[in-house]
């Protein structure tokens, strides 16, 4: 078995290629063509962490996937990552392991992201502004990922925490030091600068409502993925013109959709829009809800040990 370390990977890591990735795995997910199990959420209630555990197989493929993804919000005051995990990569012919990945849960953050400028490709944006709610890691993955696929000019970020904001505007600015980072007071500041905004936070109370909304305003939320989580007011979902869902059944448990049932008839997965585009109203507001899927960590796993072989 071999053991890939964090700096391997991410070495063997191109955001472009790992966009293209991500597009076929939800593809093949909406196809039936993966066995993926609902995903399996432990609370460490005595230091308010929680650990996600998923996993799949696609059928025809040569290995099969399990990954475990932590967040740890104490780990801030120790000086720690908050985020931590590893994917283990083995034979669907023989069940053997063939590859360790202890990538510390960065690739579960690259696919996100991912998968979530993949979808901003595939509506067609050409934004040169976007809007963040969060401050952690995803967030600057999201303005990098996004980078890749828009001629970005302006982020405007937000973040409870001043400090963290601050931060986070700092490390964008290094990164992409062609795009101007402003920080915004508000979630509807945010709202009100960027007509495609991406929620990454934990929250457990909506951020954004429908008339904090412009007309033809996208929004990627991809924070709710457990019980209790959300980002986004229902009245967003019941409002908007197109309303994508990683997984159906995922989506009605732990996304934004578990907020607004009544609207699970009209989602469509995000593989199936790739695979055949559902027209919509693009003066409306688009909604794509999140919760991260197995498939996904299977591919960039197989992605991230073919590339560093």
């Amino acid at each position: 078995m071999r053991i890939l370390e964090l700096p391997e990977i991410r070495r063997a890591l191109a955001f472009p290629d790992i966009i293209a990735r991500m597009r076929h795995a939800v593809i093949a997910y909406s196809r039936g063509e993966c066995d993926m199990p609902m995903p399996m959420h432990l609370a460490i209630a005595p230091v308010d962490a929680e650990v996600h555990i998923k996993s799949s197989y696609r059928r025809g493929g040569k290995y099969f996937a399990l990954k475990i993804a932590a967040t740890f919000p104490r780990n801030l005051a120790r000086g720690l990552p908050t985020g931590n995990g590893m994917m283990l990569l083995s034979s669907a012919e023989t069940g053997e392991p063939v590859a360790f990945l202890a990538d510390s849960g960065y690739l579960t953050d690259v696919r996100t992201a991912a998968v979530s400028a993949l979808v901003t490709g595939e509506l067609g944006r050409r934004d040169q502004t976007l809007g963040i709610l969060g401050t952690g890691i995803q967030a600057r993955l999201q303005a990098r990922m996004h980078a890749e696929i828009l001629d970005l000019r302006k982020v405007f970020l937000w973040g409870r925490n001043p400090e963290r904001a601050a931060e986070c505007r700092a490390d964008l600015q290094a990164a992409l030091p062609r795009t101007e980072i402003c920080l915004a007071h508000s979630p509807a500041d945010v709202a009100a600068a960027a007509r495609l905004i991406v929620t990454a936070t934990a929250s457990r109370l909506p951020l954004l409502r429908a008339a904090d909304l412009a007309a033809g305003t996208h929004i990627s939320a991809v924070g709710a993925d457990s019980p209790g989580k959300q980002e986004l007011a229902s009245d967003i979902l019941r409002r908007a013109s197109l309303l994508l869902v990683d997984s159906r059944r995922q989506c009605a448990m732990l996304g934004e959709l578990q907020h607004a049932p009544d609207q699970a008839a009209r989602a469509i997965e995000i593989g199936e829009f790739c695979d055949a585009p559902a027209a919509f109203d693009s003066a409306g507001i688009t909604v794509a809800d999140f919760t991260g899927l197995g498939v996904e960590d299977l591919y960039i796993a197989e992605s991230c040990y073919l590339g560093a072989l």
